[in-house]
């Protein structure tokens, strides 16, 4: 990059994997509390901070947690001001989205105004697989750089096409994600497009619209061949120790799919949850869950099968 590089904020994890995958690493002057991938890019000071402390809360208790800190104060997480200023960035990247996932556009234009910060903001608002491959180029083009994100969706598209190729004439089991357990969610936005992709049947929630509250009694009947463990925001081991949780419930839900080992929990903050580049690997992990004659099976650290602890 030259000295002209724009400077570059990600308030989002997505973002800060999506400013990687363009290339464009040495642009990231600052990240968000929750950036955890890719590790050379962590270095970078951290411009949010969450409301509250989650570590060691169950599900339902952050769920509390979370839904006292919007009526308190609109918001889960804040942004450190005077970090912000001081790193005089030229483009904040933020999302509209989920309020609950990440810090949101209309909190950072608050700061923006009230700091005098005249940085550009780009607002990642993914709600589909083809809004995801669209923020690349947005990003892209933002920074200047508009051809680099050419390469990077084709590649992210080719493989893609590789799961299509390999599960297209496949028989697709009936799948049901779970994204919260107290209160029961079921997925939204780009995860049924992932399920389908995958060569699944996707049985609760609906592609391009927000995660839903569900009943237990909801999705009690579905009798699903698949069951996914996904809780937002959690990896492998987390969504294993709340689904132990939750086991009795989640037992009834899906009688024949825990019998049969065709209950996983996965690692939903690297690979599901998330509107980056990254959500191409949940695809090929999922493909390899529900179709293991065709797809090599995932990598046992980021899915795994899941049953009630004895």
């Amino acid at each position: 990059m030259t000295a002209a590089a724009p400077r570059i904020v990600s308030l989002l994890a997505s973002g800060t994997e999506i400013v990687d995958a363009l290339g464009l690493g040495e642009c990231l002057v600052g990240i968000s509390h929750e950036c955890d991938h890719p590790p050379h890019l962590l270095d970078r000071p951290r411009v949010s901070r969450p409301r509250f402390d989650p570590e060691g809360l169950s599900s339902g208790e952050i769920d509390a947690a979370v839904r006292q800190a919007m009526v308190e104060h609109g918001s889960v997480y804040e942004i450190d001001g005077a970090v912000l200023e001081g790193l005089d960035p030229d483009i904040i990247l933020t999302q509209a989205v989920c309020e609950v996932c990440a810090v949101p556009t209309g909190g950072v234009r608050e700061v923006l105004g009230a700091r005098g910060i005249g940085a550009e903001v780009v607002s990642l608002d993914a709600h589909t697989i083809e809004d995801i491959l669209a923020s690349l180029t947005q990003v892209a083009r933002a920074a200047g750089h508009p051809g680099v994100a050419r390469d990077a969706g084709g590649s992210l598209r080719s493989r893609l096409d590789a799961v299509r190729a390999a599960v297209g004439d496949a028989d697709p089991p009936r799948v049901l994600g779970i994204e919260w357990f107290d209160p029961p969610f079921a997925p939204g936005h780009w995860v049924p497009e992932m399920i389908e992709l995958a060569g699944g049947r996707n049985l609760a929630g609906e592609s391009g619209r927000p995660s839903r509250e569900v009943s237990w009694w909801e999705i009690g009947d579905l009798d699903p061949d698949a069951l996914l463990l996904m809780p937002c925001g959690y990896g492998l081991e987390a969504a294993r120790r709340d689904a132990d949780a939750h086991a009795e419930r989640l037992g009834k839900v899906a009688p024949r799919a825990v019998a049969e080992g065709r209950a996983w929990a996965v690692d939903a903050s690297s690979y599901f949850n998330r509107s980056g580049p990254r959500f191409v690997t949940g695809v090929e992990i999922l493909a390899g869950l529900l179709h293991p004659d065709r797809l090599p099976a995932p990598d046992p650290e980021v899915a795994a099968v899941w049953s009630p602890p004895a």
